[in-house]
């Protein structure tokens, strides 16, 4: 593995190679070779190389990547399928990788590849981008490279995750914030990402006397955000967009709040606008887990008929694909197979990934020590009255992962290796409990992914000359 130094270098070591040639776009003509020679090195370049060699390298491998048939795509064919009543039986899983991008990325494809599971989608939060220091064109990059060194050969799934309002923030003048969500969106669609779920939970007021009064600022930006990714998509790949009702870790959502979210909704929306294609609710789970005194994660409760009775409604009443659910990677696995049974459309999967990669024996005590104490010098602030030690440590350590970002991905070959392994193992089981295997002749019944972005554009994260579908002449 290499780091290109900068972009004539990077180009002429492609051009040297037996498994690539360039003819205007990058093309792999032996796959074999160039999983084995040259993507990890485009990878590395594409994480941590300077500006220029690092968008070089990024777009290297989306064109690459196109040339071997792995093209982002929107899963919302097959949700509208779902929708209608034409497909069931599976609950898909979002990751949220967090931690060793590409080697957690390259264990689901691995798991994926095994299982014969299409439905998969890896996704990152707003608030992840930060504390990860991962963007989005970073994120699309490192996923498409996972899939091309595991010889994925299908549509790949990207999702903005919780692209969440600041309560506060709104609450005095809600245009900056909303445009800091405006900007996320344009800049996550031309990297590939295809499904954006929007979280307005946390403006539902509580206090109103009505359902439809304590959901109506939810609908409201909702519906503006909807209407905003709508004139920024592309014609040939129309976005899956998520909405909310209740915000994770409060109280228990009801089919009387979702009819009231969405009747409000439907109604700010309008006519003849694509609105969301699914919902997450609330269950009684909560991000990260319920830490006990010694940092372990505590057993929850999910009401899964929550779940159930808002997913039938969802698509017998509004043809959606169903509800999500969120803040289950910390379950008792012996939950997850309940997820399909409850007609649960989704489920994101993040910090029990994270928490494996932390707890594995292979992770060097030196490191995980070095990670702990950064967090109790720049995060002390956070710890709350009566915390222990453990359980600050254990809400907290996430905060670390972007500093230490090179220092995790530099670990010597056989300790990610091994990391993979552990990563892979619990993919194939929550594939397998969720029914997720053997979907992948589904997907490709519903989707076909269409390269509707160049590849520069995709590597930055930006397009030039972008002209609105609303202000355009067709």
């Amino acid at each position: 593995m290499n780091l290109f130094a900068t972009a004539v270098e990077l180009d002429e070591t492609l051009a040297r190679s037996e498994a690539t040639r360039r003819d205007g776009a990058l093309a792999v003509v032996n796959a074999q070779r160039f999983r084995s020679e040259q993507v990890d090195s485009l990878v590395w370049t594409a994480v941590f190389g300077s500006a220029a060699v690092r968008d070089a390298a990024r777009r290297a491998i989306r064109e690459a990547a196109a040339s071997l048939g792995i093209l982002p795509a929107s899963i919302l064919p097959l949700y509208e399928a779902r929708g209608r009543g034409e497909v069931a039986g599976f609950t898909a899983p979002a990751i949220n990788i967090r931690m060793l991008g590409y080697d957690t990325a390259r264990a689901a494809f691995r798991a994926a590849r095994a299982l014969d599971a299409g439905v998969v989608l890896f996704e990152i939060a707003r608030s992840e981008i930060g504390y990860t220091d991962q963007r989005p064109a970073e994120y699309a990059a490192v996923v498409l490279a996972a899939a091309i060194r595991e010889g994925w050969d299908a549509p790949v799934f990207l999702q903005g995750d919780h692209y969440q309002t600041n309560a506060k923030k709104m609450q005095p003048d809600p245009k900056n914030e909303i445009a800091a969500i405006e900007a996320l969106i344009d800049e996550a669609i031309p990297a590939g990402f295809f499904q954006i779920d929007i979280d307005t939970s946390t403006l539902v007021d509580l206090s109103k006397a009505t359902l439809a009064e304590q959901q109506a600022e939810n609908a409201r930006w909702c519906a503006h955000l909807t209407k905003f990714i709508r004139t920024r998509q592309p014609k040939a790949m129309p976005i899956s967009i998520g909405g909310e009702i209740g915000e994770v870790g409060k109280t228990n959502s009801t089919p009387e709040e979702f009819r009231a979210y969405m009747d409000s909704y439907a109604a700010r929306l309008g006519e003849g606008i694509k609105g969301i294609a699914k919902v997450s609710v609330q269950t009684g789970s909560s991000h990260g887990g319920s830490v006990a005194a010694d940092g372990s994660v505590q057993r929850v409760a999910i009401d899964f008929e929550v779940l159930r009775s808002i997913s039938k409604i969802a698509r017998e009443e509004y043809g959606l694909a169903g509800a999500v659910q969120h803040g289950a990677s910390t379950l008792p696995p012996e939950l997850f197979d309940r997820f399909p049974e409850s007609g649960c459309a989704e489920i994101h999967l993040a910090t029990g990934f994270q928490n494996l990669v932390y707890e594995h024996h292979a992770l060097p005590q030196p490191l995980r020590r070095s990670m702990e104490r950064w967090v109790f010098e720049n995060f002390s602030d956070q710890r709350k009255k009566g915390e222990t030690e453990a359980q600050f440590l254990y809400k907290n350590r996430k905060q670390a992962i972007g500093p230490f970002k090179e220092n995790l991905w530099n670990l010597p070959e056989g300790t990610r290796q091994e990391l993979r392994d552990a990563l892979e193992k619990e993919f194939r089981f929550l594939f397998a409990s969720l029914r997720a295997a053997g979907t992948k002749n589904l997907v490709a019944k519903y989707i076909r992914p269409v390269d509707v972005f160049s590849h520069a554009e995709a590597a930055t994260g930006t397009r030039a000359g972008f002209v609105r579908d609303d202000e355009a002449g067709d």
